[in-house]
């Protein structure tokens, strides 16, 4: 199994910065993309932000230029940077690895149990 601590959620003004880490431990390294998710009340859970095993960076258009997406040299941690934070950015964010048991096995998702970030104007 992979278990999944996530951190750096707070509240901040409109403008400002926060920086959220997403901490994995288990068989992460069969673990080939991670993400990141945000969901705000009433609304669907929506992709804002991914790196897959070769590296490669994807991105919401809703956050494309605020946000950076990074991760650590062992692929133990995966980074958000949030820059230029607006209200509409309000929500639980979640971070997810897709992974394998073994080469041969089917994909599971690990989820995070989320960290709330609030922007106020």
């Amino acid at each position: 199994q992979v278990q999944l601590v996530e951190s750096g959620g707070g509240s901040v003004q409109d403008g400002g910065s926060l920086r959220l880490s997403c901490a994995a431990s288990g068989y992460t390294y069969r673990c080939f993309d991670m993400t990141w998710y945000r969901q705000s009340p009433g609304k669907e859970r929506d992709f804002i932000s991914g790196i897959d095993s070769d590296g490669k960076l994807t991105y919401a258009a809703s956050v494309k230029g605020r946000f950076t997406i990074s991760r650590d040299n062992a692929k133990t941690t995966l980074y958000l940077q949030m820059d230029s934070l607006k209200p509409e950015d309000t929500a639980m964010y979640y971070c997810k690895f897709s992974c394998r048991k073994f080469s041969w096995s089917p994909r599971n998702d690990y989820w995070g149990q989320g960290t709330q970030v609030t922007v106020s104007s």
